[in-house]
């Protein structure tokens, strides 16, 4: 992309930046004029639309949010000009104290310089730095979405407030494209599906953001561990099987409590205190510890289907997204340093490979050193320069993404794209100097003197929850063939069919197909339509006509219809569906 189409893009994504925060002005606005005991909070616009947080007791409702969006096109057709005004802090206090908006003086207080900035529209008169709209005038297209809560500055020990969501568009098309768009999406939601489906469940009675499986769901992530396992195998990995807590001293010497604590649990047995894994590292490295390796030994590839445990605040658990407990495709991967970038390249290839049997396009970023970081700068620098070499050596277009590297080293992260254009970060893959350097492995080089490897974290899919949620979404519930929990129901229509359809049943498990027998005394369309709503896709029916000449009729999930089909012909046909494909 050029220069100047990157300025334009800029421009544009600036401008609708500056929009929806307009919008999040005029909705608060909104809200004081029909609520007038309401006190407001932050308002930023943000990737898709905007909101709003309010303290209103009581709690809006979906009528509210009508009311208020209606108000909005009230304002806005009065053409208000949104004046901006710097004033001391002192009387921004002030001003603030005496309307009882005590959100405003918390963040206010908080601001060293002596000066803030406001923004004025009529009656309203927010803090913000901007920028915003000339009038009310120009804000056109928007729709109030969702209400959810949110604590103040995202702290549980907060009060729980409002939040509004919304979205602005330039022009009418753009927001009812968009509007479609949304409406896609609740189509797909995993939640729903999950449920529908009968794949999963999160109860409050178990605890928030742990994950339990049905047997469909539980059966889709076997598919998905059995597809992982071989996959690797004809790379040259290894497995292995760590434990799920280890000694804190053990947390502490990688550097996960001084740098990632907040996000661990913790437990003491004996008067020892140990950490619950959030991560499966550790115990790779032990692996990697247990004998002397040489040279020729490198590289050696751990991998593990690790489940381990992070602990995530509640207002960002969301279905199988994020949880608390969740397993990763996970290996580590010690090698010497001039077998970086063929081994990085291998696991790009290995992404690239997988995410072609999913039917998923994808983007990559390198994330770059954080602030907080083990490990020395110039081993930094090196990490990331061997990222940045094997990407554009093999001409493979990437974007920085500064400071957000894992404390151990840069990485690659490679974000999938769905079937609606929505983009998940799964893939990833880190180098680590500063591991090997913590634990002292080493190995024996080829002049007998004993070299530090270098470590590869990474995973492939991720977090199997977070990817089901993905593949839920993408297929929307009709997964392939070959990943489907239920391949194919067999119903017969009579009584009289019953033994027949149950020989059928028999031989199609005997062949390995996943099916389902349905003999309920119910109408033929029942059936069907039950069939249709789990996305099964086929239904095999035998009536008297079928039986009588020993034959089957499919119905399949596209709505298309096989008559007069030898049952051996149709086993065949879902042995081949059966098989993905690159």
């Amino acid at each position: 992309m050029s220069g100047a189409a990157q300025g334009n893009r800029k421009n544009e994504n600036m401008d609708l930046n500056v929009l929806r925060h307009s919008t999040s002005h005029l909705m608060a606005q909104s809200v004081k004029e029909l609520f007038p005991e309401t006190k407001v909070a932050i308002g930023p616009s943000i990737e898709n639309g905007f909101y709003y947080d309010f303290d209103y007791p009581p709690g809006f409702t979906e009528e509210d949010l009508l009311k208020i969006e209606e108000r909005m096109k009230e304002i806005a057709q009065r053409d208000i000009p949104i004046e901006r005004k710097v004033v001391s802090k002192n009387d921004a206090l002030e001003m603030f104290k005496n309307s009882g908006e005590t959100y405003k003086v918390d963040l206010i207080e908080a601001i060293e310089d002596d000066e803030v900035s406001l923004y004025k529209q009529g009656g309203f008169t927010d803090l913000c730095r901007g920028p915003h709209l000339s009038s009310t005038g120009k804000i056109r297209a928007f729709k109030l979405l969702n209400l959810a809560g949110a604590y103040w500055r995202g702290d549980e020990k907060n009060k729980m407030l409002t939040r509004i969501y919304g979205t602005a568009f330039s022009d009418e098309k753009s927001l009812s494209e968009y509007l479609q768009f949304l409406e896609e999406v609740k189509k797909r939601d995993h939640r729903r599906l999950g449920k529908d489906l009968d794949l999963f469940s999160i109860s409050d009675e178990v605890g928030a953001g742990l994950v339990i499986y049905h047997p469909k769901g539980a059966l889709l992530r076997y598919l998905l561990e059995d597809f992982e396992r071989k996959e690797h195998l004809k790379r040259g990995y290894q497995f292995v099987v760590g434990p799920h807590i280890l000694k804190l001293e053990m947390w502490k010497k990688s550097g996960h409590f001084d740098n990632y604590r907040d996000s661990m649990y913790f437990t003491k047995i004996d008067d020892v205190d140990y950490g619950i894994k959030p991560m499966n590292c550790l115990a790779h490295i032990m692996v990697y510890k247990s004998a002397i390796r040489s040279y020729r030994d490198l590289p050696l590839r751990y991998f593990e289907l690790g489940t381990v445990a992070r602990h995530e605040k509640s207002g960002v658990l969301h279905g199988l997204m994020r949880v608390r407990e969740f397993t990763q495709d996970d290996a580590h991967i010690f090698l010497r340093q001039d077998q970086l970038h063929q081994e990085i390249l291998d696991i790009i290839n290995f992404v690239r490979d997988t995410m072609k049997i999913f039917n998923f396009e994808y983007e990559m970023e390198i994330s770059t050193r954080p602030e907080k970081f083990i490990g020395t700068p110039e081993d930094w620098d090196k990490a990331e320069i061997i990222l940045k070499e094997v990407l554009t050596g093999e001409m493979i277009p990437f974007d920085i993404n500064e400071g957000d590297g894992a404390f151990y080293g840069p990485k690659i992260d490679i974000k999938l794209k769905d079937a609606i254009g929505r983009k998940w970060q799964c893939a990833t893959i880190q180098c680590d100097f500063a591991l090997p350097e913590r634990f002292d492995l080493h190995y024996v080089d080829s002049d007998g003197k004993r070299k530090r490897p270098v470590m590869l974290h990474r995973v492939i899919l991720g977090a199997l929850e977070r990817f089901m949620g993905v593949l839920i979404e993408h297929y929307g519930g009709k997964f392939p063939v070959w990943l489907s929990p239920v391949q194919v129901i067999i119903m017969n229509i009579t009584d009289e069919q019953e033994v027949y359809v149950k020989s059928m049943y028999q031989r199609m498990i005997d062949e390995g197909i996943r099916a389902e027998l349905d003999t309920r005394n119910e109408k033929l369309s029942l059936k069907i339509r039950e069939g249709a709503m789990g996305k099964v896709p086929y239904m095999v029916i035998a009536g008297k006509k079928e039986m009588n000449a020993n034959l089957i009729t499919v119905r399949m999930r596209d709505g298309g219809e096989l008559r007069d089909v030898q049952l051996i012909d149709f086993i065949d046909r879902i042995k081949e569906d059966n098989i993905f494909r690159r």
